[in-house]
């Protein structure tokens, strides 16, 4: 199974690693990093990586994966890369993404009739792309599986291991990454936070959430 996970500039670097440590330890699988060029790509924070190959190069793969961040609002505009991730998802078993990333298969007009999740403060964007919006951490609707808010890449990661290999080489995998969270604030989603805390920060999120609904609304003329 080749497994291909897309990268780009400004991308959330926890969106691609965590779902990464789980794909590289999965049996039978085979993880390539692709990018639209093979300079390195920065994500958010300055964190660089290296592609092992360019679309072009790129093999028919079984799993397709877009991770979000900053970077996705030129992804949704991209045409070479959302062509590519077209072209590939209509024979790919399985069709993914986590956090925003999801805003890019909808640009690609792949959430159309789906379920599908993504960050809680862009859950409202998906519907643009034909897709219903699920606050949940994972959502599986046929070969699209979507993660939540960047952690949720972990999960999501497990739920495609358990498909593909099976519930306990899934639970191996966790045992072994020892993914047993236990955070030190119940803080993580804006049904438990604080109401001052997520009022404060959907405040500051405004005029990015503002400026992603407007090119979520363009992106969608393309392909939607």
């Amino acid at each position: 199974m080749i497994i291909g996970m897309l990268i780009f500039q400004d991308m959330t670097q926890l969106d691609f690693t965590g779902p990464y440590e789980v794909f590289s330890k999965m049996t039978g699988c085979e993880v390539k990093v692709i990018a639209k060029s093979m300079q390195p790509v920065v994500a958010r924070g300055g964190l660089k990586f290296l592609p092992d190959m360019t679309f072009e190069e790129s093999p028919a793969l079984d799993l397709i994966f877009i991770p979000g961040g900053p970077g996705v609002s030129a992804l949704m505009k991209d045409r070479v890369a959302l062509e590519y991730i077209r072209h590939q998802a209509k024979n790919s078993r399985y069709v993914t993404s986590v956090c925003t990333g999801a805003l890019v298969l909808g640009a690609a007009g792949l959430l159309k009739g789906y379920r599908a999740t993504t960050h809680w403060l862009s859950l409202n964007l998906l519907p643009i792309f034909g897709a219903t919006a699920m606050p949940d951490r994972v959502v599986i609707d046929r070969n699209r599986v979507t993660g939540g808010g960047v952690t949720a890449g972990i999960d999501f990661a497990l739920a495609i291991a358990a498909q593909v290999n099976g519930e306990d080489a899934a639970k191996t995998i966790q045992l072994m990454i020892e993914y047993n969270p236990a955070p030190p604030f119940n803080c993580g989603h804006p049904d438990t936070a604080d109401v001052k805390i997520v009022e404060s920060l959907t405040l500051k999120s405004a005029a990015l959430q503002a400026t992603r609904l407007d090119e979520a609304k363009q992106a969608a003329t393309l392909y939607c």
